[in-house]
Parts: C-alpha cells; sequence; structure tokens
C-alpha cells in the first residue's frame, strides 16, 4: 500500500513538472490517448501549468523531460531522432538534450575520482581541466593528460544518478505490472520484460567497468577497420564511477557546417553511419546501441570514432538472419517471404495464417516499393510493422528492441547529414556480404560440419553420463522397464568406444567431407 501511494505521489509529481513546463500536449494531443483522458489533461495543466507561449513546444518539453531526471533525459534523446513521431521541429529542439547539460561542479568530480582510484587525480594525471568538455544525463568527461604525457578522457557519474535511476526504474516496473494486469492486450507488449531489459541495461551503463569492458571489446572488433576508430581504454585509470579512455580530436557529427568547412564529404560520412551499423550487428553481432548525434565524431579522414558504450546490444546467428532475411525480403517485395521468416523465427504464433500474415506485410510494403530507394525509410518501415502485431498476436521481442531503437537513430542521423541519403545503397554491401558468408549453400555445410564436430566430440562425455546413470539406478534398485534396460545396453555399447568405435569415426568422416566441401 505505501508503495502505490508512493509510486501514484511520484506520477503526480512528474505530471505536475510536465505542467509547469507547459508540456501536456504531447499526451493531450496523442492519437492514442482517450478523450476522457485528454479532458482530465487538460483540465491539470490549468490547475497546476503555467503558459508559456514564447517558447516552442520543443523547448517546453526538453526543459521538462530535463528537471525529471535521467531516465527523462534518455527518452528525450530517443524522440530527439524520431521526427516521425514528435515532428521535425520538436525533434531538433530535443537534440540539446544529448550533451548540453548543465555539469556537476568540480568539487564532487575531484571528490569521486579520489575515492574511485584511490589516490588524489593529481598523482595520476599530469593535468586535468576543471570544466568539463560534455555534461550528459549519467556522466560528464574532462579531458586530461596523464603522468606519462598521453591526452586522454576522463568519464565520471553523475553524483546522486545510481538513486535517480532506481527510483525511476521502481516506478516503471510498477506502471508495467498494473498495465499487465489491468490493460487488455498489454500482456503480449510484454512491459515487465521491456522494464527488466532496461533495467540490466542501466545497469551496465552505471558500471563505468562494464562499459570499458564493452568499449576495448568493440575495438577489438575493429581494430583493423579503415570506417572507424573506438578509443583504447585506460585501465589502471579505471573504476566504478570513472573511467579513462584514448582522447579522441575529431568534429561532432552533429556540426554539419564544421565537417564540410574541413573538407570532409558530408555524404561519404551519412554512408559510413549506416555500414558501421550494419557491421557491428550482422558482421560481429555486438553494436553500440546509442549512436545517437553526441557519441559520434569524424576524424580529419573521415572515418567515424565512437564514444560513449554504457549501451550495447548482442544478436545470435539465428537474429542477424532473420534481421537480413526480412529487410530484404521486404526490398525485393517477396511477402510470402517477409512472412516466413517471421514464423520460422517464433515472433508470429503458428495457428496464424501466413497467407494473411503476408498480405499484411504486402500492405505495408506495397506503399514504399515503387518509391526512390532514397526516400524509403526503415523507420516508417518498422514502424508500420509494429502497428500489425497486435492483429497477429506477436509478442514483443525484448532482445530486438536494441536493435530497433539504433536502426531507427542510425538512419536519423545519416539523413541528419544528407536528406536524400540512400540506406539502401548504403546497406546493401554489408548485407550480402555477410549473406554469403552465413545464408549460402557453403554457410549452412560449414554450420552442418561444425555440428556433428561438435556432436562427436562430445559422444563419449554423453557415454560416460548415461552409464553412470545406469549404474546408479541399477545400485539404488530402482525398477526398469524393458525398453529401458535394452536402451541403457545400447548405451553400454557406447561407453565402450574407447575400443570399437565405428559410429564415431563414422560421424568424424561424414563431418571430415562436409568440411572438405566446404573448403574446395
Amino acid at each position: 500500500m505505501l508503495t502505490d501511494l508512493r509510486h501514484l505521489l511520484r506520477l503526480f509529481a512528474i505530471g505536475r513538472c510536465f505542467a509547469r513546463h507547459d508540456a501536456l500536449f504531447l499526451l493531450r494531443e496523442s492519437a492514442f490517448t482517450p478523450r476522457g483522458a485528454q479532458v482530465a489533461l487538460d483540465l491539470f495543466g490549468r490547475v497546476f501549468g503555467r503558459r508559456r507561449a514564447h517558447l516552442r513546444p520543443g523547448e517546453r518539453l526538453a526543459a521538462a523531460l530535463g528537471d525529471l531526471g535521467p531516465s527523462f533525459i534518455k527518452l528525450g534523446q530517443v524522440l530527439s531522432v524520431r521526427p516521425d513521431i514528435v515532428g521535425p521541429a520538436i525533434a531538433e529542439d530535443l537534440g540539446r538534450l544529448r550533451d548540453k547539460l548543465p555539469p556537476f561542479p568540480w568539487e564532487q568530480a575531484h571528490a569521486i575520482l579520489s575515492a574511485e582510484l584511490g589516490v588524489p587525480p593529481e598523482r595520476v594525471f599530469a593535468d586535468i581541466e576543471i570544466e568539463p568538455v560534455a555534461a550528459a544525463s549519467v556522466a560528464q568527461v574532462h579531458l586530461a593528460n596523464t603522468t606519462e604525457g598521453l591526452p586522454v578522457a576522463v568519464k565520471i557519474l553523475r553524483p546522486g544518478v545510481e538513486q535517480a535511476f532506481a527510483r525511476d526504474l521502481a516506478l516503471f516496473a510498477w506502471l508495467a505490472d498494473a498495465a499487465e494486469r489491468h490493460l487488455p492486450g498489454m500482456a503480449r507488449l510484454r512491459p515487465r520484460e521491456v522494464v527488466a531489459a532496461l533495467h540490466d541495461w542501466v545497469a551496465i551503463e552505471l558500471d563505468l567497468r562494464l562499459e570499458a569492458a564493452a568499449a576495448s571489446e568493440l575495438r577489438d572488433n575493429f581494430i583493423d577497420d579503415a570506417d572507424v576508430i573506438v578509443p583504447a581504454i585506460d585501465w589502471q585509470r579505471t573504476a566504478r564511477r570513472v573511467m579513462t579512455v584514448q582522447r579522441i580530436g575529431g568534429i561532432a557529427i552533429e556540426d554539419r557546417e564544421a565537417l564540410i568547412a574541413a573538407g570532409i564529404d558530408v555524404t561519404a560520412v551519412a554512408d559510413r553511419v549506416i555500414r558501421v551499423f550494419l557491421k557491428q550487428a550482422l558482421r560481429d553481432g555486438y553494436f553500440h546501441a546509442d549512436m545517437h548525434h553526441g557519441n559520434l565524431f569524424v576524424a580529419t579522414d573521415g572515418r567515424l570514432e565512437l564514444v560513449d558504450f554504457g549501451i550495447m546490444g548482442r544478436l545470435d546467428l539465428k537474429t542477424r538472419r532473420f534481421m537480413a532475411e526480412m529487410l530484404g525480403a521486404f526490398l525485393t517485395g517477396n511477402w510470402r517471404r517477409a512472412a516466413e521468416v517471421h514464423f520460422e523465427a517464433g515472433y508470429v504464433p503458428a495457428d496464424r495464417s501466413i497467407d494473411a500474415f503476408a498480405q499484411a506485410c504486402r500492405s505495408i510494403g506495397e506503399p514504399i516499393l515503387d518509391r526512390p530507394m532514397a526516400e524509403i525509410s526503415i523507420g516508417r518501415l518498422l514502424a508500420q510493422l509494429f502497428q500489425i502485431t497486435e492483429t497477429f498476436g506477436m509478442q514483443t521481442q525484448t532482445h530486438l528492441l536494441l536493435l530497433q531503437k539504433t536502426m531507427v537513430t542510425v538512419e536519423g542521423v545519416a539523413r541528419s547529414l544528407d536528406p536524400e541519403i540512400n540506406f539502401w545503397n548504403a546497406a546493401r554491401p554489408v548485407i550480402e556480404a555477410w549473406a554469403r558468408e552465413h545464408m549460402g549453400p557453403e554457410a549452412y555445410l560449414k554450420e552442418t560440419a561444425s555440428s556433428l564436430f561438435d556432436f562427436a566430440r562430445k559422444l563419449p562425455q554423453v557415454a560416460r553420463d548415461l552409464e553412470a546413470l545406469a549404474e546408479t539406478t541399477k545400485a539404488e534398485g530402482l525398477q526398469l522397464s524393458p525398453a529401458s534396460i535394452a536402451a541403457l545396453a545400447e548405451t553400454q555399447a557406447l561407453a565402450n568406444a574407447r575400443r570399437r568405435r565405428p559410429l564415431l569415426w563414422a560421424l568424424w568422416a561424414i563431418a571430415l567431407l562436409l568440411a572438405l566441401a566446404v573448403l574446395l
């Protein structure tokens, strides 16, 4: 009861903050808000709000989200790359929430550095700038030079940020639980799982040692890549609330005019943004899931420079195949295949009609298929695909949330550099190269061979485990059926495989032939 009251009071405080900044319009004008709720919101705004007609709607919304803390600032950052949801003007105003927030005082930063590193920062840095070069919702960054003379950037968590996230995540979990229990159809969207996934992402973002490990893994993946630079980690000056990385010297990707003045081809950079994301997602199955403008810079040679590795995503091979096949099917107008890959992945319940789902895919794809490729928005395609999920009982796939969010963000960044960017032309070489390696006949032969090798390698242990089970069962005096006795007798034969291995050698031979077929 006390927990419910605390959350209700927090919701009231959130609503009052939006009203105070005259920012209730986003909920009040939404097509998804019932008429009765719109009237209630209007009345709430009249009682607790104040008119701020001198400010643009986006400015008012940004101010409200900024006052509400890091969780809501994150929401604003996501909306800043979704003009299809909030409109171009509001999206532009929300962009100031990326890395232009008020910094916390140097005295607090100095105390955190001393506590985390075990010594005053003057002992491990030859110099460190008191004024941060960037201040975001979770941390701020100070430029420094190490005692060895290396230029670095030092990221320091905001004081109290852990407590703020914990409070908001508890509220979100309470709302998710209430939604699943009381709102019809919400269980399909898995709000509890979504909040649990958010909790996991935040836990990683709030431990800078984990972020450092993520940066190190991504750097290994791109160590010889001509498209991107990932800074190296200084592990000796990294702790839970402090991370020190190699300093980068590029131009902020959002400063289009500065890029052009430096002689950098912004169209090539836009193409590179898309290509780098797809290399991460498809090739490596490990991607930077927060690729907004504030986390991207451009080196003088045009390469991307990535920072802020607090939110990362992983995709297994099955998901990557789904992603490649789904995009390919929509691009070629193969609606039947677009439907099949959803069923094969288990995203649509098996009792639904595949023909009806193919028809629904056609209803999404046909209006965009005949348009110029440069005008086809991945964000619009995904948004329309989500709209049909309720009809077919599709459940939210929490492991795809980061992928969906990042795809839309990347598209927004690329289009801000080049409004005429052809997303599909940029994506095609990466998708085709990956498909040749992982989806052709040779790829399936290689995978089959690998599976057979693994199976053959595990057979002796399986036999030993079954023999031990048989001995244990016999010792305990349990009665076995004739069929079980026959099965255990067969297992005993396998257990003698060290002396007689006809089956094992046959499997090795098959695997070897398949491997040779792949190599030749």
